[in-house]
């Protein structure tokens, strides 16, 4: 039982007790304990009751119930709760832009118990004519309801990997499985996987699959199974996965054609025949030699997508893609100092141990005060203890950064006097994100056009399978980011993954340079660099092209450089 859970927990206890009239002050305590867990460092799970009463903000109240939660995963209070409202309600509570107490007239005054009764009415336009509602929020239900809809059956790459390799060693177990791979969507590293594939070799096709079925955990979906492929669901998760069957002998090309996208098959490297029938043509040969049969460079999984053919053509020389190993430091993250869970100091000597040569701090600035941004006063204060940590924690170093919210009308918030007091400035958008393409495209031109904005974080604000991002004209950002010599960050958080890794291959076009940055807000964060590094890589990321790849000398200069206003090609 992880503090985020915990956090989970305590916030749906909240929304449910405001589902059902309770003291005001019984809610608040709920959201205060869940702004006191967000802010320690501290691993509830491992500590005793009485050990918790020792962590500022948790009384007795609250310590027991924690315990119970790390003990039980729920606590009696939320249980009874539960018992009290329909599980409709509950989901309810999931949907963007209305929040418990809109709820709670849907439910007490209308009626309505479940998201399919509710997405009728608002189609029946019923709801805009309740009171406190209108049009416009009946409008966001509907939108609301119709996204949950289509994340059904969905997970984050970073979420669904550790099951798709146990999925992989299940089936691999096996007595009739002679040799087997991860493809499809997986193989791909995309963002989204809704469906698990496998490709497997055999000498008894009918073995295999009666094996295969008698699989705990494995529902077979007999209709759309067949002699060579088997289709199902697993139970927990339920995952929606396809088990491929070939012989040895056609075992690697059919994994290459597996773990290729439709697009990618359907290139034609001579103008004639198609990928996927050039190598359906061949057999016994390794997915490097059925590329050389084609005229082509071997081709990692990632990016076949049907966007990079042309460059590993045998005529090109192709990507050296980048690797998590070429990281030399980590740009983009928070501290105690705003809304992150461990000390500056900790945050510096986990990532020096880690091997990294450097850290670059960017915590909230001050616009964002839901997220504890910092005034003038806190700036100046972190710096001197960057100073001092600096000398402390020598060669390694940190670079004073911070994360400014760019304005809704594009500027940033604070003084220019302010922001020449960082190495570094990350430029992103946080609050009214209800833009139109035009709004949105024009706020981001600004901002990159402010000589301060050295990083462009998380271009489109998106949030994978929880909500899209702002939509924006990417070809205009990208050109107006190789005008004005600003980076852009691919944030690394499975969630983000922004920019986009389609847009990557157009930035590097024009020169931009990207950087690989966690947005870590715990130490633990740093590690999804890796998750970041694979959506550099399905978009031809290089190392020469990754402002992060660069030594501590090599960045100091950047910065030193980019501050001073000299021109800086890639």
């Amino acid at each position: 039982m992880t503090n985020k859970d915990i956090i989970n927990i305590f916030k749906l206890t909240s929304k449910i007790l405001e589902l059902h009239d309770a003291n005001p002050f019984k809610v608040r305590a709920f959201t205060s304990i869940v702004f006191t867990i967000e802010n320690t460092s501290v691993n509830l799970n491992e500590l005793t009751e009485e050990q918790l009463l020792d962590v500022d903000g948790i009384k007795k109240g609250m310590a027991s119930k924690i315990k119970e939660i790390c003990d039980t995963g729920s606590f009696t209070e939320l249980n009874e709760l539960l018992a009290d409202t329909p599980a409709g309600v509950i989901e309810m509570l999931d949907i963007k832009g209305i929040g418990p107490k809109k709820i709670k007239i849907l439910w007490r005054e209308l009626g309505i118990v479940d998201t399919k009764t509710l997405l009728k009415a608002c189609q029946d336009d019923e709801i805009s004519k309740v009171k406190g509602f209108g049009a416009k929020t009946q409008t966001t239900i509907i939108e609301g309801l119709l996204f949950a809809e289509e994340q059904i059956g969905k997970y984050r790459y970073a979420d669904i990997i550790d099951f798709a390799e146990t999925f992989k060693k299940t089936i691999s177990n096996l007595s009739t499985v002679e040799s087997i791979a991860l493809t499809g969507q997986v193989a791909r590293c995309l963002e989204i996987v809704d469906i698990l594939q496998v490709t497997l070799s055999t000498k008894n096709f009918t073995a295999t699959s009666a094996e295969i079925a008698s699989i705990d955990n494995l529902n077979i979906d007999e209709k759309n199974s067949g002699p060579f492929v088997v289709r199902g669901n697993t139970i927990e998760p339920e995952v929606n996965f396809e088990i491929k069957l070939t012989t040895s002998e056609a075992f690697e090309r059919e994994s290459l054609v597996n773990a290729s996208s439709p697009a990618h098959l359907a290139f034609s490297p001579d103008g004639n025949d198609s990928l996927l029938k050039s190598f359906r043509k061949e057999t016994g040969k390794n997915a490097t030699e059925l590329y050389q049969a084609v005229n082509m460079h071997f081709m990692p999984p990632e990016v076949r997508e049907g966007q990079l053919e042309s460059k590993y053509l045998l005529s090109e020389t192709p990507p050296e893609l980048l690797k998590f190993e070429d990281l030399k430091g980590s740009l983009h993250n928070h501290c105690t100092y705003s809304d992150g869970k461990n000390t500056l100091e900790e945050m510096a000597v986990h990532c020096r141990d880690l091997g990294y040569e450097y850290l670059g701090i960017s915590d909230h600035s001050v616009t964002a005060f839901y997220a504890s941004g910092l005034n003038e006063d806190r700036v100046a204060q972190q710096q001197k203890e960057i100073d001092e940590l600096n000398i402390k924690l020598a060669p390694f170093k940190i670079f004073k950064g911070i994360e400014s919210d760019i304005l809704a009308d594009g500027s940033l918030d604070y003084s220019n006097e302010v922001l020449d007091s960082f190495d570094f400035i990350v430029s992103s958008i946080h609050a009214n994100l209800n833009m139109d393409i035009e709004k949105a495209t024009t706020r981001l031109l600004k901002a990159v056009e402010n000589p301060y904005t050295t990083i462009l974080g998380h271009m489109t604000g998106r949030l994978l399978l929880k909500r899209d991002g702002y939509p924006i004209d990417h070809k205009m950002v990208i050109d107006a980011c190789a005008a004005n010599n600003v980076i852009i960050e691919i944030n690394a958080s499975p969630w983000r993954l922004d920019i986009d890794w389609r847009y990557i291959d157009y930035a590097l076009s024009k020169g931009v340079m990207l950087s690989i940055n966690p947005d870590a807000h715990e130490v633990r964060g740093y590690g999804d660099m890796y998750f970041g590094t694979l959506a550099g890589r399905k978009g031809g990321l290089t190392k020469d092209m990754t402002l992060n790849t660069m030594s501590l000398e090599e960045i100091t200069t950047y910065f030193e450089k980019r501050k001073s206003g000299v021109a800086i090609t890639a």
